[in-house]
């Protein structure tokens, strides 16, 4: 090893030391992954909750360690089973026999940002991630409908989080117990807490799970909104959730415990980078040299290419208009978040501005589209007309607009 090449490798073990030597010194950044543990202490924890829960009830409070399957068949206990994670999820078989247990008198209290597909069938629910108009943020202010529970302002959670909301529940046979208004300069109140009756017992939705960590009952007064809502399950003896948790309840691994304390991670990287060093350097002068491998070729665009001209060479204009005009309407959904399930003045106002092309120009291309699709003997003239329309809309991106600055000027 020449002079040049240990000068080298000692300015890059310096660097590595350094760099690891700042990391190490800096704070740890808070942790915002869900848990909603009853041990968790992170703000998304439920440790503040369940403790100030269990001591201020008279209720017997139990945690349920094993899936509901399980413990449902083999215990006859009653009362009201508590879920509280950002996800439950029952397979067929565990939600039958969840609701044979509901319809005996009991009830089932759930608060998660989804339900699984079985129980929103089986309530004829949906939920939707609400998405503001004046930017991507989601922090509820939440509230009671029932007059006894509402509160004169409603609480807000004030970081960002998903803000889902039920967009479709059965009137009849549900009812609203609970709030969540989205937006600062424009409100809009959405459903985030419903009750339904199902057999002898009930079955409780929420949708803000947030609402139970650490960070939003230990922020001013927001303690009340909970306790308002725990009035719903007053009296009844609480089967607490200890299975469907997003966090560890218990640590399944030794590298948990060497990762969660700062001096044996770093300790644990340095082995890491030095195992690496002795590989680079020691096995470099060993090893026979390894043949390069050329990895397959992604031939989508071949693929595309020669689908496409298939549709050209059968003459089928209009299906593969139809095509283009769908890959286009996916475009404006992911590239500038509009709803395209409704195109009126309102949508033709948005993607104007949000595409930065004339309002003109943005009407009269989907008076072609809609020309187009309404015609089904549409030749290759018309789908290489809608072709050079959509293209153009999509790259001139803001010169009509700065053409007609110009002129003004």
């Amino acid at each position: 090893m020449n002079k040049t090449y240990k000068i080298a490798l000692g300015l890059f073990i310096l660097l590595i030391a350094s760099l690891a030597w700042l990391e190490s010194t800096e704070p740890d950044p808070i942790n915002w992954n869900p848990s909603f543990t009853s041990k968790d202490k992170i703000p998304l924890g439920a440790f503040v909750f369940y403790e100030s829960w269990k001591n201020s009830t008279s209720d017997s409070i139990r945690e349920i360690r094993i899936p509901p399957y399980e413990f449902l068949n083999d215990t006859v206990q009653q009362g009201t089973y508590f879920f509280l994670n950002n996800y439950v999820g029952f397979d067929n078989e565990e939600l039958d026999d969840l609701l044979k247990w509901v319809a005996q008198g009991n009830s089932l209290f759930i608060s998660a940002y989804d339900f699984g597909p079985n129980l929103a069938d089986t309530l004829k629910i949906e939920l939707r991630n609400h998405i503001s108009s004046e930017g991507f943020k989601s922090r509820p202010k939440l509230n009671l409908v029932n007059p006894a529970l509402r509160m004169e302002q409603a609480l807000e959670f004030d970081q960002d989080l998903a803000g889902v909301y039920f967009s479709k529940i059965d009137t009849l046979e549900h009812k609203v117990l609970g709030t969540a208004a989205f937006g600062e300069k424009k409100t809009e109140e959405k459903i985030n807490f419903i009750k339904a009756r199902f057999g002898n017992g009930e079955i409780y939705l929420h949708s803000t799970p947030q609402a139970f960590s650490n960070y939003f009952l230990l922020k001013d007064e927001n303690y009340r909104y909970t306790e308002a809502l725990l009035a719903y399950l007053k009296g009844k003896n609480i089967l607490w959730d200890a299975y469907y948790k997003a966090g560890k309840s218990f640590f399944t691994s030794p590298l948990y415990i060497l990762l969660n304390n700062r001096p044996l991670k770093w300790a644990y990287y340095f082995v890491l980078i030095a195992a690496i060093l002795f590989i680079l350097f020691e096995g470099k002068r060993k090893q026979r040299s390894i043949p390069v491998v050329e990895p397959p070729r992604n031939r989508s665009f071949e693929f595309t290419e020669t689908i496409s001209q298939l549709y050209l060479e059968q003459e089928k204009f209009h299906e593969l208009g139809l095509k283009k005009i769908n890959l286009f309407l996916e475009y404006i959904r992911n590239n500038y978040r509009l709803d395209t399930s409704e195109i009126n003045d309102q949508f033709y106002r948005d993607l104007a501005v949000k595409s930065e092309n004339s309002l003109d120009k943005t009407k009269e291309l989907f008076d072609r589209i809609f020309t187009f699709q309404d015609r089904q003997d549409s030749d290759k003239q018309d789908f290489f007309e809608l072709s050079k329309s959509i293209n153009s809309f999509k790259h001139t991106h803001g010169q009509a607009g700065n053409s007609a600055k110009r002129r003004r000027t």
